[in-house]
């Protein structure tokens, strides 16, 4: 993938910079593997807003992914090298020997016409999917389990890439992107080599338009509002907040002040924590 900066024929795209999309092989999208996705303006099914600033955005259809690649044994030709709209990285359309078809997520280095798969007796090459067990220390995988059985979890995004660094007592030592070293069961799958569309977070949006196709609505400072409407509203010209702390629209503490329970299942696998 490379980025393309456009002709400043306007202010909006003075600055603005997309993707070149060579990559892409086609344009027209297998539609068995698309299903119809509502835009549901961050609401939940009682109609309240769980999630502000979102709406709007340009119609799209889902891709069902196979993050589970639970096909063992089948081997299966790259036929297309597709864009989707609901992530950042590229995906691939696979033709399994017995002429059924997935999309994946499309690792850098794997191109059209090579052949994948999946399972225990897997050759070690890009794009094919083992458990942890079967992999040479060192390697980067992405696409990881944290139950067996259960697909594909953590490191699905563009450029990404974990690293295999040690295996004991039935566990694998992974080194995520983020800097976090997390131990996950051997036997989870996982797929070989790096994610495609590396260049993804040097892209510039250069107007607001663009990120309203995206489907994210304005923020307003709380600041800049009436004291009715945010705890930090009101005052005379840029007045400090009357309270330790900044505070959410509810009134609650915004930094240092947990609101969630941490999932147990999860973190007692951390080994360190990510670089902060």
């Amino acid at each position: 993938m490379g980025i393309k900066t456009l002709k400043p024929t306007s202010p909006g795209q003075r600055g603005m910079s997309v993707s070149d999309f060579k990559e892409i092989t086609t344009d027209k999208p297998y539609k068995p593997l698309l299903v119809k996705l509502a835009n549901r303006s961050g609401r939940n099914n009682y109609g309240r807003v769980t999630c502000r600033h979102k709406g709007g955005r340009h119609k799209r259809a889902y891709r069902l992914i196979d993050f589970k690649r639970n096909k063992f044994g089948v081997p299966a030709t790259v036929q297309t090298i597709e864009y989707d709209p609901s992530r950042n990285v590229r995906i691939s359309l696979l033709l399994y020997a017995d002429g059924e078809r997935r999309y994946i997520l499309h690792p850098e280095g794997l191109n059209v016409g090579q052949t994948v798969q999946a399972g225990a007796e897997a050759e070690i090459s890009v794009g094919n999917a083992l458990p942890l067990k079967n992999l040479p220390l060192g390697a980067y995988v992405h696409n990881i389990e944290l139950i067996p059985g259960n697909g594909g979890r953590i490191v699905r995004s563009a450029g990404c890439g974990a690293q295999l660094v040690a295996r004991e007592n039935g566990f694998a030592t992974l080194k995520l992107p983020s800097g976090e070293m997390r131990m996950v069961s051997e036997n989870c799958y996982a797929t070989l080599g790096v994610l495609d569309n590396a260049e993804h977070k040097n892209l510039k949006l250069g107007k607001a338009g663009r990120t309203r196709h995206m489907g994210i609505r304005p923020t307003v400072r709380g600041m800049v509002m009436n004291p009715v409407d945010h705890p930090h509203g009101g005052g005379e010209g840029r007045a400090p907040v009357g309270h330790p702390g900044p505070l959410t629209p509810w009134g609650k503490p915004a930094l240092g002040h947990t609101t969630r329970k941490r999932k147990k299942l999860s973190s007692k696998y951390i080994v360190r924590r990510r670089n902060r």
